[in-house]
């Protein structure tokens, strides 16, 4: 696994340089990486429009075989992927399998789904129908916490609907979509995907190239309204899936113990790096201590190591920038909350931060009101329903949420008020290939997962014929 080359109309090429690429178990780098230049980027582009007509001219049948193949491919491969993937993103080795194994399932789920012609209107004057068909060349971008799972999100999709596609993963996980772009080598014909890297310096060139027809972008909030303001340029059609500040409100009616455990994983998957985590929890007065008490226990319990350690359940803060940011959220909850578990930087190489929970915050404190994306966790206490709701809407993000209460029915109802895409009673992150997953605010616009999902790399026409 040590030689990585970028894809591009078919062959596998290196880049015009090469950077470092960091471990952020040590923090130091373990491999190289090539990075394309503006006239590689041109050369992907421009292969992917010419593979363009005859890949959208196939059958999706024939499109979903590959699709299929792509998936069985990344099954045989997955403990050396698991094992690169735990190098450049951090994640226990056993995360990293998990990931792989979404990922097929997920390639397989859209093989199986269709486009259908759908009839409008149909009587003796008339006949209405809709079809969609493929947009072109799309421009997937994607981040660095789940580098293969959010390629799949796009290129699934955007293959079955007859798209090519130009992939570029994030500058600090590279290498195990490189190794996604050998496989893919292996299966489509040449064009239909290439994957080129950077040093976070082509993703206007991208975005705004004149070739590219669509742009599906998975990172921050900030960068996804760079991608915008570019796609509006030619009003591209876009796809944003940005970041998340998911409230979870826990009802009076739990048993405080068992809720604290179940959110404590929702908090704590991938070291917290997870846009659906739980970033904040709202829980009622009468039983906060016991709950803060709980999360405390578990954060000291919890192994925090080297993802190839035996029984590491929180591998490091993938990269020094985010590990920076945390550090300074956590000098600011020092002096905004209480910390009852956790607040430092571990004392070892790497990005690792302790698991924290922090209470007796206020709404307005850094560590509530900005998106934390580490092992944290600020604990809100409450009264009322109606004032928990206000504040747990109170926010620029709305991707995700949770309610969590024993009476259904009633859970259900407050869920239904929490302005997010996605809302969960009694569980949260439950994602599937066939549930679409949108955001809310400014958490991202249009859709992945699901038919939706699928039908975002398309365009539709609707087809209106007078008879008679």
């Amino acid at each position: 696994m040590s030689e990585f080359k970028q894809l591009i109309g078919g062959k596998l090429v290196d880049g015009a340089r090469e950077m470092d690429v960091v471990n952020p178990a040590t923090g130091k780098p373990f491999a190289k990486c090539p990075v394309a230049d503006e006239a590689q980027l041109n050369e992907a582009v421009a292969a992917a429009k010419a593979a363009f007509p005859a890949w959208a001219a196939r059958s999706q049948d024939e499109r979903a075989e590959m699709i299929v193949k792509l998936a069985d491919a990344l099954a045989e491969q997955t403990a050396d992927l698991s094992r690169l993937l735990t190098s450049e993103q951090g994640k226990p080795l056993d995360q990293a399998g998990i990931e792989l194994m979404i990922c097929g399932y997920t390639l397989k789920a859209f093989a199986g789904m269709r486009i259908e012609p759908r009839t409008i209107q149909e009587n003796e004057k008339s006949k209405v129908y809709e079809i969609r068909k493929p947009l072109g060349v799309v421009a997937a971008i994607t981040p660095w916490n789940f580098p293969l799972m959010m390629a799949v999100h796009k290129l699934g999709p955007a293959l079955l609907a007859g798209n090519t596609v130009v992939l570029k993963p994030a500058a600090t996980t590279p290498l195990t979509t490189l190794k996604f772009g050998e496989i893919c080598q292996k299966i489509f014909p040449a064009g239909v995907v290439n994957v080129i890297c950077d040093q976070n310096d082509l993703g206007d060139k991208l975005t705004g190239h004149p070739d590219v027809d669509k742009i599906s972008f998975t990172g921050s909030t900030a960068t996804g309204k760079k991608v915008m303001e570019a796609a509006s340029r030619a009003v591209k059609r876009v796809t944003l899936e940005l970041g998340g500040n998911d409230a979870a409100i826990v009802l009076d009616d739990v048993d405080p113990v068992e809720t604290a455990q179940k959110i404590f994983q929702a908090v704590m998957a991938n070291a917290g790096q997870v846009c659906l985590a739980v970033k904040r929890a709202y829980v009622p007065a009468a039983m906060y201590d016991v709950f803060c008490d709980e999360l405390a226990r578990l954060a000291g319990l919890a192994v925090v190591d080297e993802g190839t350690q035996q029984g590491a359940q929180i591998g490091p803060v993938q990269n020094k920038m985010q590990y920076e940011k945390l550090k300074g959220l956590l000098e600011s909850a020092k002096l905004e909350g209480k910390i009852i578990a956790g607040g430092n930087a571990v004392d070892r190489d790497g990005y690792f931060i302790e698991p924290t929970i922090v209470r007796d915050v206020d709404d307005s404190a850094r560590i509530v009101r900005e998106e934390q994306f580490g092992p944290v966790l600020p604990v809100l206490r409450y009264e009322e329903i109606e004032d928990v709701l206000a504040r747990a809407n109170d926010s620029d993000y709305g991707l995700g949420g949770s309610v969590w209460g024993t009476d259904i029915e009633r859970a259900t109802k407050i869920a239904e008020r929490v302005q997010s895409g996605t809302v969960w009673v009694n569980q949260h992150m439950g994602l599937a290939p066939n549930i679409p997953f949108r955001g809310a605010k400014q958490s991202g616009m249009g859709t992945e997962l699901g038919q939706e999902g699928l039908n975002e790399f398309t365009q539709a026409t609707v087809v209106n014929v007078k008879l008679g």
